[in-house]
């Protein structure tokens, strides 16, 4: 799991992923290690990886 550090708008919803919050279920992309996928709630998201921190 990860975490992150900084708000983050989500493309395609009205949600906002806040600074902190927990993204679990984490996998990495295999085209490009620059992004990962992971749940934040119910919403599958991608990342990138200059935005989380290990947890």
């Amino acid at each position: 799991s990860v975490v992150l550090i900084k708000d983050l708008k989500v493309k395609g919803s009205s949600m906002v992923a806040k600074q902190g919050t927990a993204v679990r279920r984490i996998s990495l992309d295999p085209e490009n290690e620059k992004y990962i996928e992971g749940k934040v709630g119910p919403t599958q998201i991608v990342i990138i990886t200059d935005y989380v921190k290990k947890l």
